[in-house]
């Protein structure tokens, strides 16, 4: 059995397994959080490389994207340069395939379900496919980059208005400690600030983008809306149904109660692979994905706090 672990700077209390099979083979899909500690996220990767099939990169992106253009962010590149055999990588390639085609998977099977409704994207910049995805669904989408990761309260609503503005800033921005940006270690179950941008969260009927982005913010009140995103535990669904959503939906599948990060999957289509990183491309990531099969997660929750799957 060939094993995939994700390495997060994330909490620890988010940490999860789970035993696959795709494709007739056994995996074992691990998240090991450490609490924001970049050091110790290097020093375990450099402790289990070489014995085990891929590293995911877990609570930070190795870049951000600003049209065609890609930024290195310092503190992430640390953590890439860590391992000397084993693969490793941040999720982006799934982002660009998994998430793209699940939007648009989504929306041929429910044109109800974006056409004519306000999105609430958190952050584009790390969802390039998503944002690119959205654009064509007939929804209104408003853009959080500047407000969830800047905490300037500009909403923009034109992705191309978006990616002029981050090449500008994105040589500054991704030079800052990623604490700054994201939330990392503890700060992930902090409380939301629950007023900051409480009136972009009423605008929208979807809400879409990072777990912890979604959650930095979050009212307590979101009846009627739903939740595009994946990362989710079945503590985060409980979060949920007390916010009284309408829907949860998460890009990557329902795996022993809980949906990984893109960081995860994306680990486990490069084991499947078994080709060096710098020679996958989309169109690889696209016939894996088709002989798995994956498809989104969607629990619709009741008035009465249960929630049905389908």
């Amino acid at each position: 059995m060939r094993r995939i672990v994700s390495v997060s700077i994330g909490s620890s209390l988010r940490d999860g397994k789970a035993i696959i099979n795709v494709c007739g083979e056994d995996f074992s899909i691990e998240r090991i959080g450490t609490n924001g500690d970049i050091q110790k996220a290097i020093d375990l990767i450099k402790e289990l490389d070489g014995k085990v099939a891929a590293f995911g990169m877990g609570g930070i992106d190795l870049y951000i994207w600003g049209g065609k253009r890609r930024f290195i962010l310092r503190e992430a590149k640390k953590i890439a340069r860590a391992p000397k055999k084993t693969p490793i990588v941040d999720g982006s390639g799934l982002k660009n395939t998994l998430e793209r085609r699940a939007i648009q998977n989504l929306a041929r099977e429910n044109p109800d379900l974006f056409s004519g409704k306000n999105v609430l994207l958190t952050c584009a910049l790390d969802r390039f496919g998503m944002a690119q995805a959205l654009q064509d669904t007939g929804s209104q989408v408003l853009y959080g980059d500047f407000m969830f990761v800047l905490g300037i309260p500009v909403p923009i609503y034109k992705l191309k208005v978006l990616e002029n503005a981050v090449a500008i800033l994105a040589p500054i921005v991704v030079q800052f400690p990623f604490k700054w940006l994201y939330p990392i270690g503890s700060n992930q179950e902090a409380a939301p600030n629950l007023s900051k941008y409480e009136k972009f969260y009423d605008w929208a009927d979807i809400i879409a983008g990072d777990y912890h982005m979604i959650r930095k913010y979050m009212p307590d009140d979101l009846s009627g809306k739903i939740i595009l995103t994946n990362t989710i535990t079945e503590n985060d669904v409980d979060f949920l149904r007390m916010r009284n959503i309408e829907e949860l939906i998460t890009t990557t599948p329902n795996l022993d109660g809980r949906s990984f990060g893109t960081n995860v999957m994306e680990g486990l289509i490069v084991a499947l692979l078994d080709k060096p990183l710098n020679e996958i491309t989309a169109d690889d990531y696209n016939k894996v994905l088709d002989e798995i099969g994956f498809v989104p997660r969607r629990e619709r929750f009741k008035e009465n706090g249960f929630a049905m799957s389908n």
